[in-house]
């Protein structure tokens, strides 16, 4: 045969391999299936203060782990996800390991008609920067919540629905581990908008209706949550101011009006990174009538992103006494190589209002100070070793409430933990028609 046979037949081979391509793209239908396992144990310390499971113990440590095994298949107009979790804890009252909680992180189904995505079932809600609704990635129970989420996505517009719910939840397991118990409300509703330009400028919007129970008297009240945030970037400067009004009723029935504000500006140098801002979350006036509450619930976000890793304030009201939050901080940021990051946070603590002592004198509005040091390492691409040192100095006013121990004592927080994450299993296949 000579090349130049040879040289037409390849050819002819490589035209209809090409056609057969075209084909397969323009009719067909694809499949994927995946399977993905984490492993994350993580080692904790913690001195003179009080952080779940510890309820009494001081100084306290304790190990948990958590095995999550996440699956998704999808189709061409449908997705199913599930993560299947497991967490474990070792601490001083038990020796040997005991199941803190069996649960799906999330259970989902997932279907597009037209341009609009509906998703049915368990699934995490992260929106906008985290504050108002994460899906706690840190925890390692996360957070997830129940319903219907409604997507439609376009270049520069995203909106998206949701109408969430909560139900009885089974005990067997310690309440602290579940992704969904920690859910107050009955019934909620959300409608997240974000607009992002091609030049530097971004818009996120949220209004939410959360419809809370009364334990006492069942009772429904429903209490609405509204505002949003902007950024500016320009060149190696980032601006946001983040700000939300709360109205309506309390979880009590209390006429409710609230605010909360946190501007913030970030400078990216080429070996570090600054960001100077302040978190202010509204309280309660000493001299407003018990039937009015002007206490700011931060709903479901992240508290230690915000507020400081060893999350002193994580509740609102309850850890601040009704009395208010005011948060300067200062983060920075050092990039030492590809592989590893230093990071330290400072914080400085207010309350809005004085809070009271036993002889009902007003204390200082000055609760003490905080720094973070953290330290991230990849060493591989499917592992991340993170580990962190906190301490916590109180003042005298933080014996009125109810994290700190012994106002006259450092309070200490330190952590190791590594996550181990591979694709256990990746099947891929085409369907021609």
């Amino acid at each position: 045969m000579t090349n130049q046979i040879k040289q037409v037949i390849s050819l002819l081979i490589f035209i209809v391999s090409v056609n057969q391509i075209i084909a397969q793209e323009k009719d067909s239908l694809s499949q994927q299936f995946l399977m993905n396992i984490e492993i994350r144990p993580r080692a904790e310390y913690t001195s003179n203060y009080i952080l779940p499971p510890n309820d009494s113990i001081d100084p306290y440590f304790y190990i948990t782990q958590r095995n999550r095994i996440s699956m998704q298949y999808e189709r061409k107009k449908w997705f199913i996800k599930s993560d299947l979790q497991e967490i474990h804890l070792w601490d001083e009252h038990n020796k040997a390991s005991k199941v803190g909680s069996i649960n799906f992180y999330q259970l989902f189904f997932e279907t597009k008609l037209k341009s609009i995505n509906f998703r049915l079932g368990r699934q995490n809600v992260l929106l906008d920067n985290g504050r108002l609704f994460s899906d706690a990635p840190w925890a390692q129970q996360g957070r997830a919540h129940e319903g219907i989420r409604v997507m439609k996505y376009s270049e520069h517009f995203s909106h998206d629905f949701f109408f969430l719910f909560t139900r009885n939840y089974n005990n067997s397991f310690d309440v602290a581990y579940s992704p969904v118990a920690s859910n107050k409300y009955k019934y909620m509703l959300i409608y997240n908008f974000s607009y992002i330009s091609k030049k530097a400028f971004s818009f996120n919007l949220i209004n939410t209706v959360d419809f809370l129970e009364d334990s006492n008297s069942n009772a429904i009240y429903a209490r609405a949550t509204t505002g949003g945030r902007i950024e500016f970037k320009k060149k190696q400067w980032y601006y946001t101011l983040n700000s939300y009004l709360q109205f309506g009723q309390s979880s009590k029935g209390q006429h409710l009006f609230a605010y909360y504000f946190q501007p913030e500006v970030k400078l990216s140098l080429p070996k570090s990174n600054w960001r100077l801002g302040a978190e202010i979350i509204s309280g309660s006036n000493p001299s407003l009538s018990a039937n009015n509450s002007e206490n700011f619930d931060v709903l479901y976000g992240v508290t230690w992103k915000f507020n400081g890793n060893m999350n002193v304030f994580t509740r609102f009201p309850a850890d601040v006494g009704g009395k208010g939050l005011v948060n300067p901080y200062l983060f920075a940021t050092f990039p030492i190589n590809p592989k590893l990051s230093l990071r330290s946070d400072f914080h400085l603590f207010y309350t809005q209002y004085p809070l009271l002592n036993n002889l009902n004198q007003e204390m200082s509005k000055f609760l003490g100070f905080e720094n973070d040091i953290s330290l991230k390492y990849l060493p591989i691409k499917q592992v991340e070793i993170n580990c962190a040192f906190s301490f916590y100095q109180s003042t005298n006013s933080m014996q009125n409430l109810p994290k700190i121990q012994d106002v006259n004592k450092l309070t200490l927080w330190s952590y190791v933990m590594v996550s181990y994450s591979f694709n256990a299993l990746k099947h891929k296949t085409i369907f021609v028609k």
